[in-house]
């Protein structure tokens, strides 16, 4: 019985789990945009930016998650037990992504969302490492942002399994 819930538990934690496990930075503070020309939160323009020109501006660990669709390890992302009302943007480009009220508790290690901005993210799907999963994306960078999955809380259904790396909170405080 004991084996059958250790297995169970691997399963879990695999579901939005990759290979690479970047260092958690703990500041939350995006240094990302005070270095990068092409960080804005009112530019929509869409970025073809090659991943050449990304790597010499992004930090190692943001390029491993955003440019490599690298994650993070469980329960070490900044925003995981994060609780405060305001905008999450991407790390990278600055476009808008969630809303803090659609962000809930899910107990995955990753701070979840049960709904995205529409313009913010686009989604592929992902059938790397074995699983057949939808990847979620930045509509401006085309940044990886995590995964997308159906057993999230109502309205939606949704739970967006995301690396605090790929993220930005501005705090409504700071509008």
């Amino acid at each position: 019985m004991k084996f059958l819930i250790l297995i169970t538990l691997l399963i879990i934690l695999q579901a939005c789990t990759q290979n690479y496990q970047p260092i958690k930075t703990p500041s939350m503070k995006n240094t990302e945009a005070n270095n990068n020309p092409y960080y804005s939160r009112t530019d929509i323009e869409k970025l073809n930016i090659s991943n050449e020109e990304w790597k010499k501006i992004l930090a190692p660990d943001l390029y491993a998650i955003a440019r490599e669709a690298a994650t993070e390890r469980a329960f070490t992302g900044k925003y995981n037990e994060f609780d405060e009302v305001g905008e999450y943007y991407c790390a990278v480009c600055g476009n808008h992504l969630f809303r803090s009220t659609s962000k809930f508790s899910s107990s995955c290690g990753w701070p979840s969302f049960f709904e995205a901005d529409k313009e913010g993210v686009y989604y592929v799907r992902d059938q790397s490492y074995g699983m057949d999963r939808v990847e979620v994306l930045c509509k401006r960078c085309d940044s990886h942002l995590g995964h997308v999955f159906d057993d999230g809380p109502k309205p939606t259904g949704l739970r967006y399994c995301m690396n605090s790396v790929s993220l930005e909170f501005v705090p409504d405080s700071q509008k």
